[in-house]
């Protein structure tokens, strides 16, 4: 076939397989959480099997471990949202006044007043606290997203035990398929791990920070801190926004200013000097790679795309680049280039 007839078909293919996706967002995204999720902890079962812990109790121990940290993470959350709508009411005489200074000083810069109108309609308190109970509901109401993806949990759980003995007879038949999936899980394992660990560091640092300033609601903002960690390139800026605005209702823009400066220097430092020398390595995707993934999974999946896009980029690396030895220029493409001196590590098939 003509090579142009083949890139059309290819193209098409590849639109209607992105549509299929996005049209069945809400299986494919708790599925592929689950999938990483039981990734991360699966050598937690190896560990416990080589100590002679039964099959079936080292099975528990990962299901216990794993739902554990889920309920203590909705439970976190839900707690903090019902206090901030709290919060919020305390401040909404402060936050209107607040406004009408910001208002009354773009209109002399001479923004319309009709315009200036529709922005003081679109912030008013009442809205925020009508879209923060709007938040709790749609939490009450993903009771079925929940149990699907505690009950993938389980049986992805029960099946990691026999995981190893799959891929090798995979790689009896497919080489190259078993050891790219094998290097698929073993970079989302280091990159996840490496994120964590940075995440917990600035998410400490900036709770501290935040504490020390009287800002309010600090566990909050250091678990936002810490979830938006997993969010390429502009994941900081979404956990700067709210404790900063926040800051800036209770004590003016002195105290918003202290908060963005102290978020830029712990960020910078831990996200764009230390971490990307160790989450570059681990992942193995060039910057511009990453910050396209990022943007590509949240409009397919939505919001959790965001978290997902580093691990779902992997596995269709996996898939379509490193399990064909004749696609290794694509993986050229898309690998972050190795720092002077450092050699990056390659899959045995290559």
């Amino acid at each position: 076939m003509p090579r142009g007839l083949v890139l059309l078909l290819g193209a098409g293919a590849s639109v209607i397989t992105v549509a299929g996706i996005r049209a069945a967002a809400w299986l494919v995204a708790p599925t592929l959480l689950a999938l990483v999720i039981v990734i991360v902890v699966s050598p937690v079962i190896k560990w416990l099997r080589r100590h002679r812990v039964p099959a079936w109790a080292a099975t528990l121990t990962l299901v216990l471990l794993v739902y554990g940290v889920l309920v203590a993470f909705g439970m976190v959350v839900i707690v903090s949202f019902a206090n901030l709508a709290t919060l919020l009411s305390q401040y909404g005489d402060r936050f209107q006044a607040l406004l009408a200074n910001v208002t009354e000083a773009m209109g002399r810069l001479g923004v319309g007043a009709a315009q200036l109108q529709q922005v003081a309609d679109a912030l008013d308190v009442g809205k925020l606290l009508s879209a923060i109970g709007a938040v709790l509901v749609d939490l009450t109401g993903m009771t079925t997203s929940v149990v699907f993806l505690l009950g993938l949990l389980l049986f992805l759980s029960v099946e990691a035990s026999g995981m190893d003995a799959r891929l090798l007879e995979i790689a009896a038949h497919r080489p190259h398929a078993g050891v790219a999936m094998r290097d698929f899980a073993s970079r989302t394992r280091r990159y996840l791990v490496a994120t964590t660990i940075f995440g917990l560091i600035v998410a400490a640092l900036d709770a501290i920070a935040l504490a020390w300033m009287g800002i309010p609601l600090v566990v909050l903002w250091g678990l936002l801190a810490f979830v938006t960690n997993y969010v390429p390139n502009v994941g900081f800026l979404l956990g700067l926004l709210p404790p900063a605005l926040l800051a800036l209702v209770i004590s003016g823009w002195e105290l918003m200013l202290i908060v963005i400066v102290v978020y830029t220097a712990v960020n910078f430092v831990a996200q764009s000097l230390i971490q990307p020398r160790y989450v570059g390595d681990a992942v193995g995707l060039s910057a511009v790679t990453t910050f396209m993934a990022m943007a590509f999974w949240a409009w397919v999946l939505g919001p959790l795309g965001l978290l997902l896009a580093v691990p779902a980029t992997l596995l269709i690396t996996a898939v379509l680049v490193d399990i064909d030895p004749r696609a290794n220029w694509v993986a050229a493409l898309i690998r972050a280039p190795a720092r002077p001196g450092h050699q990056r590590p390659r899959p045995k098939s290559e």
